[in-house]
């Protein structure tokens, strides 16, 4: 038996969990994903940013109960296989699968002209499931849906969605050094130019690099207390620790609350007043 679940599987949300446990009906899972993102080969200018890393995606598939993904690249010499070409050489043959089962928009092959009724009509030799889309408050879970969400800063409603807390991953890197010097010591993210980042202000997380996670007070923005012009960091408190050396590290970023917005204070004494009952909130909440 092999029970094949196809998708790009971006966030692995719930509704993709939906696909998984559909498949995991039919035998160990095998998910055929695809990297990068189709819309990178077809228009690379509205490429969606990423809710998860590849690396990231195939642990939470495995999470979800995939036994195995197998990662197509996606070219523009994949993208022109047409979809009986897609049936024979990649799920009958390379995959070898008695049952495949999909999202209920699937569409695949060259210009998209396979859909699910074509699936069925031109199966050999394995079953077909289509997946209704999962829905919440009246409308369906997807990848975008959770993606908007997170760029208009309604974390939570993204963690409802996904099922987990939404979370950035990057090396900790050299910023201004101003945190550490007002008694705020912060982790720097550096990321990827396709991460999907919250909008500018103030959240309750968690922030973890290696075994250590810590309570964590989030800013997104650019500091416009001080002067100066400067690009938007992302960069984390984790609260009441001191000492700690995570330059150069991985660090994980989980967002699970927004605080407030990114407000432009007068000096340096209403900004910490303001940075202590941050952090105050973000203890009570993470508890």
């Amino acid at each position: 038996m092999k029970s094949v679940a196809i998708g790009i599987f971006d966030g692995v949300h719930l509704g993709h969990q939906q696909i998984l446990a559909e498949a995991a009906k039919y035998g160990p899972v095998t998910v055929l994903t695809f990297d990068p993102h189709p819309t990178s080969v077809f228009a690379p200018e509205r490429t969606p940013s990423a809710l998860t890393s590849l690396k990231d995606r195939i642990g939470l598939l495995k999470a979800n109960g995939a036994k195995e993904v197998v990662v197509l690249p996606f070219t523009k010499e994949f993208a022109n296989l047409s979809p009986k070409e897609f049936i024979k050489d990649i799920l009958e043959k390379q995959l070898g699968a008695t049952h495949v089962t999909v999202g209920s928009n699937f569409t695949f092959g060259h210009k998209a002209a396979g859909n699910i009724a074509y699936l069925k009509e031109h199966a050999h030799g394995f079953e077909v499931s289509a997946v209704h889309l999962e829905e919440n408050r009246g409308s369906a879970i997807s990848s975008s849906r959770i993606r908007a969400l997170i760029v208009d800063g309604d974390v939570e409603r993204a963690n409802e969605l996904l099922s987990r807390p939404f979370y950035l991953r990057g090396p900790v890197v050299h910023g201004e050094k101003r945190g550490r010097t007002i008694g705020y010591p912060t982790a720097n993210l550096g990321l990827s130019e396709h991460a999907t980042i919250p909008a500018d202000g103030v959240y309750a997380g968690w922030l973890t690099v290696g075994e250590q996670r810590w309570q964590a007070a989030i800013s997104i923005g650019t500091n416009p207390t001080f002067p100066g012009v400067r690009g938007r960091q992302v960069e984390a408190y984790a609260i009441d620790q001191v000492g700690l050396d995570l330059y150069d590290k991985e660090a994980k970023l989980e967002f699970a609350y927004r605080l407030r917005d990114t407000l432009k204070f007068d000096g340096l004494e209403p900004l910490l007043v303001q940075m202590k009952q941050d952090c105050i909130q973000a203890k009570n909440l993470l508890v």
